[in-house]
C-alpha cells in the first residue's frame, strides 16, 4: 500500500474520531439517526469511491447532526460486516458497488423492517433503495476534453474489472472522443482488479508506448497508479468519482464526479426530515447533479471548446 494511501486512511480515520460541533451533537442526540457504512474491498483512502461516500457521511454529521459507523470488508466477508453494523442498530445501512449486493439481498430478506442503500447496483428488495449513476454522461464530458486537446490522437481508457458500470464509463468516453475528433483512436485496457495501484501503472505505461497522450480511468485505487505514472511519464490523465487533482497534479486535467457523497447526504437529509426511504431504482445523471466535471486545470480550452462543453453541462 502506498504512503499517499495510508495518509489518506490516517487522516480519515483522525476525522471520524474527532468530535462534531455541539450544534451537531445537539441534534444527533435529539433526532438519533444514524448510518451504516460499508465501503468496497479496496477500503479508505481510495481518493474514490470509498472516500467520496464517507465524505458525504461526514457532511451530514457535521450539517444534519447524524452519527455513522464504517466498516471496510478487506478480508471479503461484507455479509458479515454489514450484519454488525446491523446489530448497531443504525437507520439505514450502505453497501457499496456490486459486491455488496448478494449480502445486501440476502440481508434485506432477513431483516425486512431494516432499511438498505446499494450504491451502484440494483436490489429487487423493496427494503432497499437502489441508486446508480449514468457515468456515461459524465464519461462523455471527459471524451470530449480528450478527443479536443489530444495531440497524437491516440487515447487511452483503463477500467479496473471489465463490469457493467466500467463498460459505461468506457463507452461514455469513447462517444465523447469520437463525437469531437473522428481521427482519435481511443485503446482500451482493462486491469481485472480494482485494488492494484502498481497494474495501472505498468498499463498506463503500455498505452504511452502506445501513443496514447491523455488516459482516463475508471478503476479505484488501481487508477491511483494511472495517475501517478501519467506524471511520471508526462502526459496527462483524468480522475474518476471524486476530484482527483491533487493525486497528480502535473498530470490530472479533470475528473469525472460521480456525487457518491451528494447521493448519500441526500438520503440523511431525508431521514432527518423524518421521511422513511422508500426503495426501489434511483438513477442520477448531469440533470440531477449526480455526475460532471471537476475544474478543467492544466490546459487551456478555446472558446469554442469551452462552449461546447458548457453546452453539455447546462
Amino acid at each position: 500500500m502506498s504512503a499517499c494511501r495510508w495518509f489518506g486512511l490516517l487522516f480519515l480515520c483522525f476525522v471520524v474520531a474527532g468530535c462534531s460541533s455541539e450544534e451537531a451533537d445537539s441534534a444527533s442526540a435529539e433526532k438519533g439517526i444514524s448510518a451504516g457504512l460499508l465501503v468496497t474491498e479496496s477500503g479508505l483512502g481510495d481518493d474514490s469511491f470509498s472516500d467520496s461516500a464517507f465524505q458525504g457521511l461526514e457532511q451530514a454529521r457535521d450539517e444534519l447532526g447524524i452519527t455513522f459507523d464504517y466498516r471496510e470488508p478487506f478480508n471479503g466477508d461484507f455479509e458479515g460486516h454489514m450484519e454488525d453494523l446491523i446489530e448497531q442498530g443504525h437507520d439505514v445501512i450502505m453497501g457499496l458497488g456490486y459486491d455488496s449486493q448478494a449480502s445486501i439481498d440476502a440481508l434485506a430478506e432477513k431483516y425486512p423492517d431494516q432499511q438498505f442503500v446499494l450504491i451502484d447496483a440494483v436490489s429487487e428488495f423493496d427494503n432497499v433503495t437502489s441508486i446508480t449513476f449514468r457515468e456515461d454522461e459524465g464519461s462523455y464530458l471527459i471524451g470530449l476534453l480528450a478527443g479536443m486537446k489530444t495531440e497524437s490522437d491516440v487515447v487511452g481508457f483503463i477500467g479496473g474489472e471489465q463490469i457493467e458500470v466500467v463498460e459505461r464509463f468506457e463507452n461514455g468516453f469513447r462517444d465523447g472522443v469520437q463525437e469531437v475528433n473522428d481521427n482519435a483512436e481511443v485503446l482500451v485496457e482493462y486491469a481485472g482488479t480494482f485494488d492494484d495501484d502498481a497494474k495501472g501503472a505498468d498499463l498506463t505505461r503500455e498505452l504511452t508506448e502506445d501513443k496514447a497522450d491523455y488516459v482516463f480511468h475508471a478503476a479505484g485505487f488501481t487508477g491511483v497508479g494511472v495517475m501517478k505514472e501519467a506524471e511520471n511519464l508526462g502526459i496527462y490523465a483524468f480522475g474518476a468519482d471524486s476530484d482527483q487533482y491533487y493525486v497528480a497534479e502535473d498530470a490530472v486535467v479533470s475528473s469525472m464526479m460521480k456525487n457518491v457523497n451528494v447521493a448519500l447526504y441526500d438520503v440523511m437529509a431525508q431521514l432527518t426530515e423524518g421521511e422513511p426511504l422508500k426503495g426501489g431504482l434511483q438513477e442520477l445523471g448531469i440533470e440531477e447533479e449526480g455526475v460532471g466535471l471537476a475544474p478543467i486545470r492544466l490546459i487551456q480550452l478555446s472558446d469554442e471548446e469551452q462552449d461546447r462543453i458548457d453546452e453539455e453541462v447546462n
